[in-house]
């Protein structure tokens, strides 16, 4: 009866348009609805077992109970039974996994993508590089902090929101390459019907071809580490000429983006420009760890109040924000940020809570460590 009612309020939410949360989405792809359809084919093979099985019991123990002076049959075996009760099985076990094989094939072929895009997974955030296009970025969680400390009304995609989401054509396919700069995340897209590990060292593929546009939300799926619920997916689909257009924007942006660095290697910025810009990428970036105050979390994060890696030999602190430490939570930022915004935190970080050393760093001191000099 709990199955038949679950059943019932589902068809009747699904009827209604609102949202099935107690099973699987249909997705937006023919991959998703090919999952959906073979999940439901199967759960209502399991339902009419359960009927069929649970039926037969209940009504034996009814019709056969020792209050109505039933005598218990004496025998042992019955070959016809057994053979019957073991062909059966096996049938619905080979009518099940033809169209569950064939599902998981097309699942597994992303050849000849239209699009290829690396996905990056690192703590706590996702970098994208279109194979195809000179375009590459990181996708960070756009929630605003004070949402999470329950300063400011929770927003309807709250933990949900990216600041540079994923984008992708419709009607094309899409290969992903999956994989990690550090630990082991998850890329899960339950829209798509896609969910793959990115481990650290090996790429995994998937692919997906949306059928219509339309924003997409996910999350990674795997336990990643203290912000793991702080890294989420967002995938906008476009129409082909409107994401080409895109592309071209964001070529356009980045090519701009690599001229103005190549000019701010050949300028020195001041300390209160860089002190400015600096503690602005110290909060977003740095701050989570670290904390505000720099004095980090005793035991798990290092302080960088006081602490020979701020107030030390500055190429060593350079080196330590570009490349990251190995074997530890302190992540490589080279790629991450931008030269200015690179020697800006790296002065924020020397010249605040008084690690007054006086020194600035400037983008040609950053290059020159980045090149190896």
């Amino acid at each position: 009866m709990a199955v038949l009612a679950l059943l019932s309020a589902s068809a009747l939410a699904e009827s209604n348009g609102e949202s099935m949360r107690l099973n699987l989405t249909k997705g937006v792809t023919d991959i998703s609805q090919q999952v959906y359809d073979l999940h439901m084919t199967i759960f209502m093979i399991c339902v009419v077992i359960g009927v069929v099985v649970f039926g037969a019991m209940f009504i034996s123990m009814y019709l056969h109970r020792k209050s109505r002076g039933a005598k218990p049959a004496n025998f042992h075996e019955s070959t016809k039974v057994e053979i019957v009760w073991t062909v059966i099985p096996f049938l619905i076990l080979i009518g099940i996994a033809i169209p569950a094989a064939k599902t998981l094939i097309a699942m597994e072929d992303p050849s000849n993508p239209d699009v290829t895009v690396l996905v990056t997974g690192s703590q706590w955030k996702w970098h994208y590089k279109y194979m195809d296009n000179d375009v590459e970025y990181y996708s960070v969680l756009a929630t605003q902090p004070e949402q999470i400390h329950n300063k400011f009304e929770k927003q309807q995609n709250y933990l949900l929101e990216v600041d540079r989401p994923l984008v992708i054509p419709t009607g094309q396919k899409v290969r992903f390459l999956i994989t990690s700069d550090d630990v082991i995340h998850s890329w899960w897209m339950p829209a798509f019907a896609v969910k793959k590990d990115a481990n650290p060292g090996f790429i995994n593929e998937a692919w997906t071809r949306v059928n219509e546009p339309g924003i997409y939300r996910g999350q990674c799926a795997e336990l990643c580490g203290k912000d793991h619920g702080f890294m989420p997916i967002v995938v906008i689909a476009k129409e082909p000429a409107d994401y080409q257009n895109w592309v071209d924007e964001q070529a356009e942006i980045q090519r701009k983006a690599k001229e103005e660095e190549q000019k701010l290697l050949a300028m020195n910025m001041s300390m209160e420009e860089l002190m400015e810009n600096g503690q602005k990428v110290y909060q977003s970036t740095c701050a989570a760890c670290h904390q505000g105050n720099g004095e980090g979390l005793p035991g798990i994060f290092p302080a960088l109040k006081n602490s020979p890696v701020a107030t030390g030999d500055v190429k060593h602190h350079i080196d330590v924000v570009v490349h990251g430490v190995s074997g530890t939570a302190m992540q490589a930022f080279g790629k991450q940020l931008s030269l200015k915004d690179l020697a800006s935190v790296i002065t924020y970080e020397r010249n605040a809570w008084g690690n007054s050393t006086g020194e600035t760093v400037q983008a040609k001191d950053v290059n020159a460590v980045i090149k190896g000099q």
